[in-house]
C-alpha cells in the first residue's frame, strides 16, 4: 500500500502514530478530554476543564496566557513537558482508528486518520461555511507552535446501499463493504481505550494497523467526495500551512487530522450556533425593529426557554421550512421575530446566490438585521458564536446584550449548496455529536 504522497483524486486517509494519554500518568481518560475548542465558550467551562485535571487537552487548545504569542508558547512548552514526563506518549505503529461515540440510543462510529489535504476548487472536501480570518490566524500559530494536530475535524461521506434502519442501536443490517464493514467490524475487538465523559457520552477507541483492511479502506474512499460538518477553521488552518512548508504535497504538513464519518450509517444531527450581540441591549435591538414599520413581525414567545425555543421552531418550519424566524434574548423574555417583509429582503440579501442561500436564516440574520437594521459589525468585540443555548441567553443576561438563537438548517440544504460550491455564512450549523479532544493527536515532527 502506497503511503508516500496525497492521492490526485478521492479522499485519501493514511495511518498515523497516534499521540495518546498514558492513563496511568493521568486521573482517567474522560478528566483529561475536552469537547472541541470552539465549543468550550464559558469561562466557567474553561475553569472546570482545568481543574478536573492538570492534564486536561483544554491547557493545549485553550492555553491561557496574557499575548497570543504567550499563549502558544505555553502550549508549545506544556506539550513538550508531557512528552518527556510520558504523561503522553506515541503509539508503536503507524495505524487508523475506529472511533465509537454511543449515548442511549444514539450510536456513532467512524474513522480516524491523517486526510490528504485539497482546496474547494479541487471539489474532494467540500467547505459549506465562511471562517474568520482572526480565528485562522490564531488556530495556524497554535498548531506552528506546537507542531501537532491537537483535534481532529469531522468530516461526512456518503457509501451506498446501506440501511440506515439500525443505525442508531448499533446493529447491522444490509451489506456493507469498504471502511464501513472495516469500521462494524473493528468495533467488535478489544478496544484500546473506552471511558464515559460527564456529558453521558462514552468513547471507545481501536487501532486498524492490518495491510489488507488498511488497502480496503484505501480503495474505499479512493473516489468519495466528503463535507467539513465542523472544523472548517482548523481545515483552512491545515491548508495555510501546508502552503508554508516547503515539503508541500510530500510532508507532514500535506495531512490533516479528520474523524470520517459515513452518514449514510450514522446520521449526524444538525444543531444551530447562536448569536451574542455584546454592545447591543435588548430594548435597543427592538427599537430598532420598530423604526422599520413591517420589517419584520415581533411578538413575545411566553414561557420557558424550551418552550420559546420551542415556539421558535414552529415560526422557522412554517411554508415548508422556508420561513424566517429568531428569537430574542436576555432582558429577562422572550422576544421572536419573524415574517420578514419580502421587499426588505429584496434590497438587503445579496442577489448573486441561489435562492437555497438567500433563505438561509443566517443569511437574513447578517444581511438583514446585523448589516441593515442594527449595523453591527461581524468582528469578534461586537458578535461571540455561541453553540449551547442556556449559555447564550445566560451570557446576555448577565451583560445587558442580546442572544439571537437560530433554528437548525437541514442537512441536505448544507450538502446541496456545499456541492454548488457555495458557502453559507459563518457559523451557520453545528453537526454533531463532536469527537471528545484528547484521545489522540497527530504529531506533525513525527513525519
Amino acid at each position: 500500500m502506497n503511503t508516500t504522497g496525497p492521492a490526485e483524486k478521492g479522499l485519501r486517509l493514511i495511518p498515523f502514530r497516534g499521540l495518546r494519554y498514558v492513563p496511568e500518568r493521568v486521573g482517567s481518560l474522560a478528566a483529561v478530554t475536552s469537547p472541541p475548542y470552539d465549543v468550550v465558550v464559558r469561562p466557567d467551562g474553561l475553569l472546570h476543564l482545568e481543574s478536573a485535571d492538570p492534564h486536561n487537552i483544554v491547557r493545549l487548545i485553550l492555553p491561557q496566557a496574557a499575548t497570543a504569542a504567550d499563549r502558544h508558547r505555553q502550549a508549545a512548552s506544556t506539550l513538550r513537558r508531557w512528552l518527556a514526563e510520558g504523561v503522553l506518549a506515541p503509539d508503536a505503529e503507524p495505524a487508523l482508528y475506529v472511533y465509537e461515540q454511543r449515548k442511549g440510543d444514539l450510536l456513532q462510529r467512524g474513522v480516524i486518520g491523517a486526510l490528504a489535504l485539497s482546496t474547494p476548487a479541487e471539489g474532494v472536501v467540500l467547505p459549506h461555511e465562511d471562517v474568520m480570518p482572526d480565528i485562522v490566524e490564531d488556530r495556524a500559530a497554535l498548531m506552528r507552535a506546537t507542531a501537532t494536530n491537537l483535534e481532529p475535524l469531522l468530516l461526512t461521506y456518503r457509501s451506498e446501499g446501506i440501511s440506515t434502519d439500525s443505525a442508531v442501536i448499533g446493529t447491522t443490517t444490509g451489506t456493507t463493504t469498504g471502511t464501513t464493514a472495516v469500521v462494524e467490524r473493528t468495533a467488535r475487538r478489544t478496544p484500546l481505550l473506552s471511558t464515559t465523559t460527564e456529558d453521558g457520552f462514552s468513547h471507545r477507541l481501536w487501532s486498524v494497523t492490518d495491510p489488507a483492511e488498511l488497502a480496503e479502506i484505501e480503495d474505499d474512499l479512493a473516489d468519495r467526495q466528503a463535507l467539513i460538518a465542523d472544523g472548517h477553521h482548523r481545515w483552512a488552518t491545515y491548508l495555510r500551512l501546508r502552503d508554508e512548508h516547503p515539503r508541500g504535497a510530500a510532508g507532514p504538513w500535506a495531512y490533516g487530522l479528520v474523524l470520517l464519518v459515513d452518514t449514510a450509517r450514522h446520521p449526524l444531527q444538525v444543531k444551530a450556533i447562536h448569536r451574542l450581540l455584546h454592545r447591543l441591549p435588548v430594548a435597543d435591538a427592538l427599537a430598532a425593529l420598530k423604526a422599520e414599520p413591517g420589517s419584520f413581525r415581533v411578538r413575545t414567545a411566553d414561557g420557558t426557554l424550551p418552550e420559546a425555543v420551542q415556539a421558535l421552531a414552529e415560526a422557522a418550519t412554517a411554508g415548508n421550512g422556508t420561513a424566517n424566524a429568531f428569537l430574542l434574548a436576555g432582558d429577562g423574555r422572550f422576544h421572536l421575530i419573524d415574517r420578514p417583509d419580502p421587499a426588505l429582503l429584496a434590497r438587503t440579501v445579496p442577489a448573486d446566490r441561489p435562492e437555497e442561500w438567500r433563505a438561509l436564516d443566517a443569511t437574513v440574520l447578517h444581511s438583514t438585521l446585523l448589516d441593515h437594521i442594527w449595523r453591527i459589525p461581524d468582528a469578534p468585540e461586537h458578535i461571540s458564536y455561541i453553540h449551547d443555548t442556556e449559555a447564550v441567553v445566560e451570557q446576555a443576561e448577565r451583560h445587558g446584550s442580546t442572544a439571537v438563537l437560530l433554528h437548525p438548517v437541514r442537512e441536505e440544504v448544507v450538502r446541496e449548496l456545499a456541492r454548488q460550491a457555495v458557502t453559507m455564512p459563518r457559523k451557520s450549523t453545528s453537526f454533531g455529536p463532536k469527537p471528545a479532544t484528547g484521545l489522540v493527536l497527530r504529531s506533525l515532527a513525527d513525519g
